[in-house]
This record gives C-alpha cells, structure tokens and sequence, in this order.
C-alpha cells in the first residue's frame, strides 16, 4: 500500500510550520503531491519554505499567517482560505512547552502553554468542522499530541495537561463530528531528537533518559511518517478518535 499516493491531490493544512515536526509534515506532505497550507504567527518565516514545497513535488502551496490561540486570527485564516481549493486535512501541530516546578509557575505562564497547545487544538478544529459541516464535504483532523499526555513527568505540568488534553479532545470531537464525516485522530510522538534539544541529549542526563526507551534511541522526524500518513488518508478510513503513540516503546518501559 503507497500512503504516499493517498494523500495526492489533497489539501493540508499545517499550523506550527515554521520549523520542527510542522516543516517536516509540510515538507511530507509535498512530497506526497499535496497542496500544502503552512500557517505560523509570522508569515515571512514561511516565504522560503512555500518556495521549497513548490519544487519538492507540492500540487501547490501557500503561506498564512495565523496565531492558533487567537480566534480572530483563526477565523480570519479559515476566511481566506475558502478562496482556495477545499480543505481535506487540518494538522494541529503549532505547540510550545516550558519547563520549572509546579509550584513555582506564574499563571500567566500556565495560560501560555494551554492558550496554544489546547485552546489552539479547539479553536482550528471547530473552525474546519464547521466549514466541512457546512459545504458537507468530508474531512480528518490530526493532532499532535504526545507521550506526556498519556504517561507524566515532572517539571512541565502545564506542557502534561495540555497534551493530556489534546487526547481527551481528539476521542470527545471524534465521537461529535463523526455523523458529519470529519475523523479525528491523534499522534503521540515520543522523544524526537531536533536541532533544540541535540545538545542537551548528548549530556549524561539526556543519555539517562535514552537509555529509559527500550528501544535505546530516539526518534527521528522520519519515524513519524508512517504513523502520519495513515492518519492522514483514507487508509485508515474507519479510524476515529484514536491516538497513536509513536515513541521507541517508552510508554510500555518498566515502571
């Protein structure tokens, strides 16, 4: 089965596209022969990289500016994306983590980390169900979600419930939106090595940490692609609702 060739012709929206895991599913989804959306909170960053997926193999591909915590700008975006050709997939990558003991974070830190990596979850995903709902044009949502919300770790309580609730999210609008033919499913990607946190895995803690995933390395961006593209299609046309954890094994480690 070439996944790959499910995705042709479809269009995919990513949030978060201007680096990390939403620049490589951009760039994925290119390859693929999609036409490709990339959104972040500043447009200029995405110029360069509409070029890139223009000549990496994209049907066509497009920049928006977007602020996912913000519901002006996510209606303004859905707005100006009805010019376009009809939306198949949303990817709800765009999050941001933070680190610090419970007990000493500042709530407008906490409202940070839900504001983009939950409300922004809720927000994109209304946004598309309705516009699918109306035009009754079938479509899949696909959030980025994450080992920490299923298992915990100390040190990023407010990064844990929001990805906890990115999870409970996905099942709960699965369930809802499944009448109108919008499925819902999550990825739960476990550690990822990237060009942040490189250095830090190649310390003594970070190797400790690796040597926790029973698999003992981390994961690529590329290990992704499998799991990604089955969500992604039709090949897992009667999937909703669900999360799939992709992380080396760490979930089933010894507690």
């Amino acid at each position: 089965m070439d996944l790959g060739a499910r995705l042709k012709g479809k269009h995919v929206l990513v949030t978060g596209a201007s680096g990390g895991l939403g620049e490589h599913f951009a760039r994925l989804s290119a390859r693929c022969g999609a036409t490709v959306t990339v959104a972040a909170r500043r447009r200029e960053k995405l110029e360069a990289l509409v070029l890139d997926l223009r000549a990496c193999g994209a049907a066509e591909a497009h920049a928006v500016e977007l602020d996912v915590s913000d519901e002006a700008s996510v209606e303004a975006a859905f707005a100006a994306l009805k010019d376009g050709p009809p939306l198949d997939v949303v990817v709800n990558n765009a999050g941001i983590a933070g680190t610090g003991p419970s007990i000493d974070t500042q709530t407008a830190e906490f409202d940070r980390i839900i504001g983009t990596n939950l409300r922004g979850v809720w927000l994109m995903s209304v946004a598309a169900a309705r516009q699918w709902r109306d035009a009754k044009h079938p479509g899949v949502i696909l959030n980025i979600a994450s080992i920490v919300g299923l298992r915990v770790i100390g040190g990023t309580a407010p990064y844990v419930v929001s990805k906890a609730g990115v999870v409970q999210m996905t099942e709960v609008l699965a369930l809802e939106w499944a009448r109108f033919g919008i499925r819902v499913n999550a990825l739960a990607p476990g550690y990822i090595v990237t060009d942040i946190n490189a250095d830090f895995f190649a310390t003594e803690p970070g190797l400790q940490m690796i040597r926790r995933i029973p698999m003992r390395r981390l994961g690529q961006p590329e290990d992704l692609d499998g799991p990604f593209l089955l969500l992604a299609t039709d090949a897992s046309a009667w999937m909703t609702g669900a999360t799939i954890p992709v992380d080396g094994g760490h979930l089933v480690s010894a507690l």
